[in-house]
């Protein structure tokens, strides 16, 4: 089957990875340098929309699989389904779950998805207001930028005084942008985190193996959040009985919703999720598959991803997709400076390594034939094992195979 993929992250080099190992022939656009060893790349800007769609044409591709949400949530998806393509991915008014966090938590109301109190606010005195009522409690609160801010528009406030100056920051100095004109305020929930990946086709639905992430840049999980520095899987402490009930709970019911407002959903639903006590709360929905969570998700998967994906796009029942008995522990390797502003262009060095070990290119280019570091994220190291001791073990020996000037990373991943 001829695939095409769009986008250029550590998320699209980790499914064209996976989807070549299944023998299909990969076109990606724009791809990056990791990607173009297992795909023939074009690069093409992702926000061509015609240059795109014509080299679909050209490469008579067969799937269209969107990586990244902002294409999604600017109607990516809808393009190629009005030019005949078959897509995995949403359309423009599903993708409002994670573009509008504002829609999505309407949606949670809606469908009686379990969810943190809060409320949405475009004025800072009454979003200071709500947020005085939830740190009365002293469990603090979590500010949310309502679009799309790449993994980063979260902050979890303490107390009141730090709720105050990012109120402020995000509805008054405009730090986020347009995504942050508008926040949602909602009381801090402490349990428990998991992310749930769930491929949907319409209506019927199978979740992937369950990843656990970690969002802050340091270790014991200080510092500002990030678009993920790590994660691994399987999780021990998730049971097939806790996923049934997320999947009754948080899955069908927003899925229902949609349905509802004639709202057809084909791709992959992005549950982030807090376990508090023995309940299980919807933080936020996304509509694209998790990065780094799928770096570790497809190390573990056998045959069948392919045709899973393909059939979501005919809007078919969800063929099984075989996992295997092991574990996975992916460590992003970031630029000095990162999530705040950190250089580019600096020479990377790789190192062979075994096959229990693979690179996820996120951030790199060629340059003057070097590979240097292109962004924030640079390269996602996965390691695979018999058991999740081992899977770290290799993970974190392929770390120290990757140098260039700043390197930073976790040392705590699956710890």
């Amino acid at each position: 089957m001829k695939i095409l993929v769009i986008g250029g992250g550590g998320r699209e080099h980790a499914l064209c990875w996976k989807l070549a190992g299944e023998g299909h022939e990969l076109f990606c656009a724009p791809g990056n340098p990791g990607i173009a060893e297992v795909a023939v790349c074009n690069q093409i800007k992702i926000n061509d929309r015609k240059g795109l769609l014509d080299w679909a044409k050209e490469v008579q591709a067969e799937l269209v699989v969107v990586g990244p949400e902002d294409p999604l949530i600017s109607g990516m998806a809808d393009m190629f389904r009005e030019n005949g393509f078959l897509v995995f991915g949403p359309g423009q008014d599903a993708a409002r779950l994670e573009g509008s966090k504002a829609f999505s938590k309407d949606m949670m109301k809606r469908a009686g998805v379990p969810t943190a109190r809060h409320q949405v606010f475009s004025d800072p005195g009454a979003a200071k207001e709500f947020a005085a009522q939830l740190c009365a409690s002293d469990e603090g609160v979590v500010i949310k930028a309502s679009g799309a801010a790449l993994g980063k528009g979260v902050v979890v406030c303490d107390d009141f005084e730090h709720a105050e100056i990012v109120i402020e920051e995000m509805l008054v100095g405009g730090i986020m942008g347009d995504a942050g004109r508008t926040i949602v305020v909602e009381e801090r929930l402490r349990g428990k985190e998991f992310s749930l990946l769930t491929l949907v086709s319409r209506s019927q639905i199978r979740s992937l193996p369950v990843a656990q992430d970690y969002k802050r840049i340091g270790d014991g999980d200080t510092g500002l959040n990030t678009g993920g520095m790590g994660s691994y899987s399987p999780v021990n402490w998730v049971s097939d009985d806790l996923v049934a009930q997320v999947e009754e709970e948080v899955v069908k019911p927003i899925l229902a919703s949609l349905a509802e407002l004639d709202i057809d959903f084909r791709g992959v639903l992005f549950s982030g999720l807090m376990l508090v006590g023995e309940h299980p709360y919807c933080l936020e929905y996304n509509v694209r598959f998790g990065d780094p969570e799928i770096q570790t998700i497809v190390s573990r998967l056998g045959d069948g991803f392919a045709e899973a994906l393909l059939a979501c796009a005919k809007g078919e029942a969800i063929p099984e997709i075989s996992v295997q008995n092991n574990a996975a522990c992916t460590v992003v390797v970031a630029s000095g400076g990162y999530p705040g502003e950190y250089e580019k262009g600096n020479k990377i060095s790789v190192k062979s390594v075994p096959d229990s070990v693979t690179h996820f290119h996120a951030g790199t280019a060629n340059s003057g034939g070097d590979l240097v570091t292109a962004g924030g994220r640079v390269i996602a190291v996965c390691g695979v094992g018999s058991d999740l001791e081992s899977a770290r073990e290799h993970a974190y020996a392929g770390v120290d195979g990757v140098s260039f000037s700043g390197k930073q990373f976790r040392s705590d991943i699956a710890k």
